[in-house]
């Protein structure tokens, strides 16, 4: 999940907000502004329930964010890097570089963020009960309230025993305790994602059908993403799995043919498209890469434009290309490639650019490891 915009650093990691989240704040705002508070707590002002909701909604995302950086410190503390934090529409994701090198770092890396929920939901529960004894009532203790159990909801939903919330990862790593095997620990946690997405769509439905409202069709939408992450899931461990051991210098198309970004986009579609075999061109300067650009990329530039438009203009930029080492694992890789540009890396050696690694490297490394494995069988 990428984001639309910056926010800035967090322990050194960068964290962004996608679009999508304007979203569900501006939906949790009226929900509590204009229905649940209001219903709660009625002859208050309009202004005290948009402000009461607002700093509710506000102090939730604040608590996702807790909820994300401590997977991210946890994850540095046991030896992975961290791309960065996004808060999206279905909650936050912190984007970890490679896997958890044991089931205890695993556990430790996905406990603590149900933890950290935990933790918020009973200080803002404290504060309520602490207010309610002391007779306080009105709009600030409902705040408190909804903020005690959204959170502990919260924690309650991300420790359910499916692939890819926090429980999935925790289901995995007893699994891979267990058994020794990480890649059957992932396929069993991500079927557990199907079977909970399934059932989120089927009780989300009824409900809807029942007439309870959109609040069904919202939990059909999160089984759903489930359902499709936890493939997702699935697919990038036996493909991990096929992989292990392989290294990117391998894989890759070495001494990739390459442009500069001052070439217009109807120079390169006169003199590189037709006589170029691959459908992504870096751009470098003095050897070193600065852009990235797909057909797809060029195709989305008008014709009338393409004279004055240059590569450079529509390329991924430097700071979002994905770069790789020649001797990295390319399991590392992997999880890296969705970043940008239809999921292909650069391969430099000390800064200067030596090959690229596309989609079709990765699946004839696949299919060289199934033949290799069906010939091994046979012997």
């Amino acid at each position: 999940m990428r984001a639309s915009f910056r926010l800035g650093r967090i322990v050194g990691v960068p964290v962004g907000v996608n679009w999508s989240v304007l979203v569900i704040f501006a939906l949790i705002w009226w929900g509590l502004s204009a229905n649940l508070f209001p219903q709660s707590y009625p002859d208050r002002s309009t202004v005290a329930y948009l402000l009461a909701g607002l700093a509710a909604a506000v102090v939730f995302f604040l608590g996702l964010l807790a909820h994300e950086v401590s997977h991210a410190v946890v994850a540095k503390r046991n030896g992975l890097g961290v791309q960065g934090i996004t808060l999206w529409l279905f909650g936050g994701v912190a984007e970890l570089r490679g896997e958890a090198r044991s089931p205890g770092a695993e556990l430790r890396i996905s406990g603590v963020g149900p933890l950290v929920s935990l933790i918020i939901g009973v200080f803002f529960g404290a504060v309520a009960t602490l207010l309610a004894v002391a007779g306080v009532e009105g709009l600030l203790l409902g705040v408190m309230a909804w903020l005690a159990g959204i959170n502990l909801l919260l924690a309650v939903f991300n420790i359910l025993p499916a692939a890819p919330l926090d429980g999935g990862r925790l289901l995995r790593a007893a699994v891979w305790k267990a058994t020794g095997d990480r890649t059957r620990a992932t396929v069993v946690a991500a079927r557990a994602g199907w079977v909970l997405g399934l059932a989120l769509i089927g009780f989300g439905l009824w409900r809807f059908l029942s007439g309870t409202g959109v609040g069904g069709l919202w939990l059909a939408l999160i089984g759903w993403f489930l359902i499709g992450a936890a493939t997702m899931e699935e697919r990038q461990a036996r493909v991990g799995d096929a992989l292990r051991g392989v290294r990117v210098a391998e894989v890759m198309t070495p001494q990739p043919q390459t442009a500069s970004g001052e070439l217009t986009v109807a120079d390169f579609v006169d003199n590189y498209l037709f006589a170029y075999r691959h459908t992504a061109l870096p751009l470098i300067e003095d050897g070193r890469p600065v852009g990235l650009v797909t057909l797809d990329r060029v195709r989305g530039v008008p014709s009338d434009e393409r004279g004055s438009t240059t590569l450079a203009a529509v390329a991924c930029r430097a700071e979002d290309l994905v770069l790789a080492s020649p001797d990295e694992p390319l399991t590392d890789l992997l999880p890296r490639l969705n970043e940008c540009a239809d999921g292909r890396a650069l391969v430099v050696t000390e800064g200067r650019l030596i090959g690229i690694v596309s989609p079709s490297d990765i699946s004839r490394a696949v299919q060289r490891s199934s033949m290799r494995d069906q010939l091994n069988a046979g012997r």
